[in-house]
C-alpha cells in the first residue's frame, strides 16, 4: 500500500447508505507518519470532543466499524492559509491611544455645558426682547441716535463739558456765617469773577474747583453798584472761560446757566434769552442800590447760581447770573419761576479789567439827574431834573426839563431805565439821545464819561 488514501473497490459500509465517492480526494493532504501509532482499541481525540486537545494528525477512520482493519489510515492536514493573506487585526487593550474613561466623560459634559449656555442665552434674548408675555415685542426697532444724542461739541452736552472745568463754587466765611455762590475763571493765573453780594464785606474766601479740589482766595476788588467782584486763587495753569459778545445777542438765542444752586455744585440748566436790556433796580436793605440793564433768561437760576456764567450755544460766557424774581412772601426763600437776570459780560469784563488794573471800577455817567416820569404824553419818557454844567449832557445841549424819550433807540419809561442803560456803556461811548423840549422833538449825540469817584 502507498501513503495516499485510495479505495480498493470494496464498499465496507452498511448496505443502504449513500455510496462513497470513488477516486482520489480533490485536495489530498500530504501524508506522513503520526508522532506515535495509536494503541489498539483506542482512537485519537477529535477537535472539541471530550475536551481533548486538537491535533493536525487526527483522523476518524479508525472509529469506522466497517473499515478494513488492514487498510492504512489517511491523515488529512488542515489547509494552509493562502500566501500573503494579512492576519485579522487585533486591538491591543494597552495601546496608548485608547480613550480613557475620564476623556469619555468629558465629551458629554462639555457638550451639555455648551448646550445649556446656548439655551440660556437664547432664553435671555427672548425674555428681554419679548418679555414674559407670550413673546410680545414691545416698542419699535431701535434707530440711529440723533445728532444731539451723540454729544457733539456744539450740542448742549458738548457745551457743558467745555464750560464746567472753568466754573467754581465760591465760599466766604464771615461773622454772619457762610455765604456760598458761584464764579468762573477768567485768567490762567487764578482770577475769578463773581458777584459782589456773594463776597460781601469781609470774611475768608475760598473756591471749590470742578474736580472737587479747593484753594483759598483773596479779594482783588469789588464794585457794589454793578454787583461785580474779582477774587484770586494762588494756582497757575487754570482753564479760563472763553468770552462772548453780549451786544451780539438776540432774543430767543439758546443759553446755559452753570453754577452751584442750593450748594449743588456743577449744575447746568438750559433756556433762552427772554429779553435784552431789561432794566431793574435791586439791592439789600442797608446796602447800595444796583441798577441792571440785564439779560433776561428762563434758564433755571436759584440761590447759589449768583456769580456763575450764562453761556451761549458755543460755550462763551455772555453774562454773569445775578438776580431772580420770585413770587414769595416776606421772609420766605425765593425760588426759580423762569425769571432770571444776568449782567452783560461786556460790562462785567470792563469792570473786571478796571478792578485788576486799579483796584476799583469806573462808573459811567451822563451828567444829569432824573426826576419823575413825564406825563404830558401819557407817561412816555424820563424828565431831567438837573443837568451838570460841565457834564456830558450839557455838552450835548441838553437842559433841565428836557424829556428823554430814547437812548440808542431804547424807549425810556422809568428813571431806572436811563441810569441802568447809561451804566451798561463804557466811559467814552457815544450814544444817541432822542428828547422832547416843549412841543418839539430833537436828537443829540452824547459822549458818556466816567464818574470822578
Amino acid at each position: 500500500m502507498g501513503g495516499t488514501d485510495v479505495t480498493d473497490g470494496w464498499d465496507w459500509r452498511q448496505p443502504g447508505s449513500n455510496p462513497a465517492p470513488v477516486g482520489p480526494p480533490t485536495n489530498p493532504a500530504p501524508v506522513g507518519p503520526p508522532t506515535g501509532p495509536p494503541l489498539a482499541g483506542s482512537s485519537p481525540a477529535s477537535p472539541g470532543a471530550g475536551g481533548g486537545t486538537a491535533s493536525p494528525w487526527w483522523s476518524d477512520a479508525l472509529a469506522d466499524p466497517w473499515r478494513d482493519p488492514y487498510a492504512p489510515a489517511a491523515v488529512v492536514l488542515p489547509t494552509a492559509p493562502a500566501a500573503g493573506a494579512a492576519p485579522e487585526p487585533v486591538s491591543d487593550p494597552d495601546a496608548p491611544d485608547r480613550p480613557r474613561l475620564r476623556q469619555l466623560l468629558l465629551i458629554p459634559l462639555i457638550t451639555a455645558l455648551l448646550a445649556g449656555a446656548l439655551g440660556g442665552a437664547l432664553g435671555y434674548a427672548l425674555a428681554v426682547r419679548g418679555g414674559a408675555g407670550g413673546g410680545v415685542i414691545l416698542g419699535a426697532r431701535p434707530a440711529d441716535a440723533p445728532g444731539l444724542a451723540q454729544r457733539r461739541p456744539e450740542s448742549l452736552a458738548g457745551v457743558a463739558e467745555k464750560v464746567l472745568p472753568s466754573v467754581v463754587t465760591v465760599r466766604v466765611v464771615g461773622l454772619g456765617g457762610v455765604s456760598e455762590g458761584s464764579g468762573f475763571i477768567v485768567s490762567a493765573d487764578g482770577h475769578v469773577i463773581t458777584n459782589d453780594h456773594v463776597v460781601g464785606r469781609g470774611g475768608r474766601a475760598s473756591v471749590v474747583f470742578n474736580d472737587g479740589s479747593t484753594a483759598p482766595a483773596t479779594v482783588v476788588g469789588q464794585d457794589p453798584e454793578s454787583d461785580i467782584a474779582v477774587i484770586k486763587v494762588s494756582r497757575n495753569g487754570l482753564r479760563p472761560i472763553e468770552f462772548g459778545d453780549s451786544d451780539a445777542l438776540a432774543v430767543g438765542d439758546p443759553v446755559l446757566a452753570v453754577g452751584s444752586p442750593l450748594s449743588l455744585a456743577n449744575t447746568v440748566t438750559a433756556g433762552i434769552v427772554s429779553a435784552l436790556d431789561r432794566t431793574m433796580q435791586a439791592g439789600e436793605p442797608g446796602g447800595p442800590v444796583r441798577y441792571y440793564a440785564a439779560i433776561q433768561t428762563d434758564a433755571a437760576v436759584n440761590h447759589g447760581n449768583s456769580g456763575g456764567p450764562l453761556v451761549d450755544s458755543a460755550g462763551r460766557v455772555i453774562g454773569v447770573n445775578s438776580t431772580i424774581k420770585s413770587l414769595v412772601a416776606e421772609g420766605q426763600e425765593a425760588g426759580n419761576i423762569g425769571l432770571a437776570f444776568a449782567i452783560p459780560i461786556n460790562q462785567a469784563k470792563r469792570i473786571t479789567q478796571d478792578i485788576i488794573g486799579t483796584g476799583k471800577a469806573r462808573r459811567t455817567v451822563i451828567g444829569a439827574q432824573v426826576g419823575g416820569a413825564g406825563s404830558a404824553t401819557g407817561g412816555a419818557g424820563v424828565r431831567l431834573a438837573a443837568v451838570e454844567p460841565s457834564g456830558p449832557a450839557a455838552g450835548a445841549g441838553l437842559k433841565a426839563g428836557d424829556v428823554i424819550l430814547r437812548l440808542n433807540g431804547r424807549p425810556m419809561t422809568e428813571p431806572t431805565d436811563l441810569i441802568a442803560l447809561v451804566r451798561k456803556f463804557a466811559p467814552g461811548s457815544v450814544v444817541t439821545v432822542e428828547y422832547r423840549r416843549g412841543a418839539s422833538q430833537q436828537n443829540a449825540s452824547v459822549t458818556l464819561a466816567a464818574d470822578a469817584k
